[in-house]
């Protein structure tokens, strides 16, 4: 990956070219996961005029490109249309516990999380990011409640993501204890726990500080519009498998 220091510094790359490398679309440098996985890209830490290029070729159908977490100044001609502050906080101390009322969500739960995050906005969740990690729910008369899950894999980290609960449950503790139950498989698994929200939703975070998460850095998650010509001038990415992912901007390399 680039030469940043951390692997939390730039997770979308991390993950990209570590344990997500099998969900790579690669364009020279720049990395993404497929649109109905994640918004989430892998941009160099310092990207210059050719990676922008190239990351121009992934604007989607409204023309813009999502840059959640990228550091980098949106070069002159570059339409910031979405801007808001964010947070990054890690869960080395959280109390992680298993929870034996939560119940594993797959593909065939997929309609149910979709008209949860609907319902309730925790932040991109489409139907393949189960794909990603373990998600987890939990459920009263059958219908999903409240969900949990796993999605950027940094090397050594796990983003927890999709935190929500239907507003006829809340004020019961229930994101808590998904939150404890998936970072409890984050853990068992070796890695550390993390995740993104947004600066203002201080409730959440909050709810997260109590349960051992500390603030790591601020970041922002913004989307912009490439100049027309240079959306026009793209070619498609190449859709990345496998450990082809892994050997550089030379070959093909997704939550």
């Amino acid at each position: 990956m680039d030469n940043a220091a951390h692997p939390l510094d730039n997770p979308g790359l991390a993950s990209l070219t570590g344990p997500h490398a099998r969900f790579a679309e690669r364009r020279g440098r720049v990395l993404r996961y497929p649109v109905d996985v994640s918004p989430w890209l892998g941009l160099p830490a310092e990207p210059d005029a050719a990676d922008w290029a190239d990351l121009a070729a992934f604007a989607g159908a409204d023309g813009s490109v999502p840059l959640p977490g990228v550091g980098a100044r949106v070069p002159t001609g570059w339409e910031l249309t979405f801007d808001v502050p964010g947070v990054q906080l890690v869960g080395g101390g959280v109390a992680a516990v298993p929870d034996a009322e939560a119940v594993r969500l797959g593909p065939a739960d997929v309609p149910e999380m979709l008209d949860l995050v609907a319902r309730t906005r925790p932040g991109p969740f489409l139907p393949r990011t189960v794909e990603l990690g373990t998600y987890l729910g939990l459920r009263e008369g059958g219908a999903l409640v409240a969900m949990a899950g796993e999605r950027l894999r940094p090397p050594g980290f796990t983003e927890i993501s999709a935190v929500c609960t239907d507003p006829a449950y809340r004020g019961r503790g229930l994101a808590a204890r998904l939150v404890r139950a998936v970072a409890h498989g984050i853990r068992e698994r070796g890695d550390t726990p993390f995740l993104h929200t947004s600066a203002r939703n201080t409730g959440a975070i909050r709810l997260y500080e109590a349960l051992g998460f500390e603030l790591r850095r601020t970041l922002a998650f913004r989307a912009a519009r490439p100049p027309l010509v240079a959306v026009a001038a793209g070619r498609a990415p190449d859709p990345g498998t496998g450990a082809a992912a892994e050997n550089g901007r030379t070959t093909v390399r997704s939550g």
